[in-house]
């Protein structure tokens, strides 16, 4: 009926049957685009939810991470605990997350991704339970331990599920989702610290710690809404789940039979191959060339996300601070707040890009940035003492490392990572790279106080500024570009490594990435 009243509105009594006709067609092919547009935005919303379910665990590291730079003042206070304790109770936590990361692998290729992201939470949140309820300094490193391998399962799965349900174009800025979160968390922590400072040290710590619990009510909504994902129904031969999946989270049904067909390729499921544990880690200790520059990309990532300082940065904000001349607890945690607000609108802006101008870019302008800001961050702790001067550079300093990790190699550590490794292997090799990403992060946060003591702060972050302009230098040589291709094309590239090492994406690139800063438009934000 619609049809025919569009063609009588334009019909004319002198057009001929070819043009009434050319009329109407045009009209069937606008609503056509029209309902695929429709179909486009709903599958498209329904990733998302299910990046964003995924992603909840995230919000749980974020937040311990943001909340224990100011808890532990006040645990010093209560509990008297030494330097060298409060450096094992800060970093703790990240060593130990390397046991849940390498049991995440094997875990999610038994039970699936879906109930790892389930198992992730419960083991957190009981170590959550313990910390706020802790007595002594014993029980608390007893839950500290607990929160730290269900971190090391969190920080792992969450990027391989949201990596294989993605659409390839949607792909980097949606895998992007758990340091969004992680950023989410860090920013609620910081401004849990400030709510809470005011109540006596014995309940203040305890507060704190406890409110992270919270998180778990989302998580267990989001069992009954995401899928599990369908490389994995796929690599247990589940064929139908798989494709059911897939028509769920691709515009049609020929993109999703034809991603169907690419997975169990890919998995080697037509020839009946299946991969066992033991030859999955045969073929990563013992690797081809190919899988070894998957590993050194995938793995030394991770490690120079960690090894700039960006976790000291985090969790010794208030120790920086101090150092700079900021003086009483509510200033130095409300300082804080405004270092959690940048990282947090930073990573949002890093959604917008990285599918955009790609990732290589990114890394150059965050890397290269980082370098800067902690050189300055060091110059004005060593040379500006505590005048007001200090404490501004010092400020905008640390506002504007965060800021260049959050719109770089924060988020597309994580995507790399995620996304370089063939399907056989993702599992185990992400979680390889987790955990070379939770020993540095570990590394770092004990040994900074020691550290700091014995060279200063500001020379510490002298070492942290000549670190990250290594880097660079990684990025430049060992970093492919991985924009636009699905993970099986992905996988071709490192079988060619000599047609992009080096060179695929040079420095030059960078410039598209400040011009398209400038010309994002404030409706998408």
């Amino acid at each position: 009926m619609g049809f025919q009243e569009n063609e009588k509105k334009y019909k004319r009594m002198d057009s001929s049957d070819g043009a009434e006709e050319q009329i109407v067609l045009s009209n069937n092919e606008k609503l056509e685009e029209s309902v695929i547009q429709s179909v486009s935005n709903d599958t498209r919303k329904y990733v998302i939810a299910c990046a964003i379910f995924a992603s909840l665990n995230s919000v749980l590291l974020g937040y311990d991470v943001g909340v224990m730079s100011g808890a532990i003042i006040f645990i010093q206070e209560d509990l008297k605990i030494s330097q060298v304790q409060e450096e094992v109770l800060v970093g703790i936590l990240s060593i130990i997350s390397l046991l849940g990361s390498l049991a995440a692998g094997k875990t999610s290729d038994a039970v699936g991704r879906k109930w790892t992201i389930a198992l992730a939470a419960v083991i957190f949140q009981s170590g959550g339970a313990i910390m706020a309820l802790a007595p002594s300094f014993r029980v608390l490193m007893i839950g500290r331990l607990l929160a730290g391998v269900g971190i090391g399962f969190g920080v792992m799965i969450a990027p391989v599920y949201i990596v294989e349900i993605s659409p390839t174009v949607d792909r980097g800025s949606l895998t992007s989702f758990p340091e969004i979160f992680v950023n989410l968390g860090i920013l609620l922590g910081y401004i849990s610290n400030y709510a809470f400072s005011g109540l006596p040290a014995h309940i203040s710590w305890r507060i704190m710690l406890g409110v992270g619990i919270l998180p778990s009510v989302f998580i267990g909504f989001a069992l009954f809404v995401i899928p599990e994902s369908p490389r994995w129904l796929v690599m247990q031969n589940r064929l139908e789940e798989a494709r059911c999946v897939l028509l769920k989270t691709n515009v049609s049904e020929r993109e999703a039979e034809e991603r169907l067909a690419e997975i169990q390729a890919a998995a080697g499921i037509g020839n009946a191959e299946r991969y066992e544990a033991k030859s999955v880690w045969r073929e990563i200790l013992n690797p081809t060339p190919a899988v070894r520059w998957m590993l050194i990309t995938g793995c030394g990532i991770q490690c120079f996300q960690q090894i700039t300082g960006i976790d000291a940065t985090v969790y010794y904000s208030p120790t920086i601070f101090k150092d700079a001349g900021i003086k009483g607890n509510s200033q130095l945690l409300a300082a804080t707040v405004g270092v959690g607000f940048t990282k947090t609108m930073f990573i949002l802006i890093a959604i917008f890009l990285i599918d955009r101008v790609g990732r290589k870019p990114l890394l150059y302008v965050s890397t290269i940035g980082m370098t800067v800001s902690l050189l300055s961050l060091s110059i004005s702790l060593t040379f500006l003492g505590n005048g007001q001067l200090g404490i501004i550079l010092a400020f905008f300093s640390v506002c504007a490392n965060v800021a260049f990790f959050s719109v770089g190699i924060g988020p597309v550590c994580w995507v790399l990572s995620s996304e370089i490794f063939p399907l056989r292997l993702r599992a185990q090799a992400s979680a390889l790279g987790a955990v070379g990403s939770r020993v540095s992060s570990g590394l770092v946060t004990m040994s900074f106080l020691t550290v700091s003591s014995a060279i200063t702060v500001g020379g510490t972050f002298f070492v942290f500024s000549m670190i990250s302009a290594l880097s660079v230098v990684f990025v430049y040589t060992c970093v492919p570009e991985t924009k636009g291709k699905s993970l099986e094309e992905i996988e071709m590239i490192f079988q060619s490594e000599g047609e992009w090492r080096g060179g695929e994406v040079e420095m030059g690139d960078a410039e598209r990435l400040v011009q398209t800063q400038g010309c994002i438009d404030i409706s998408d934000l």
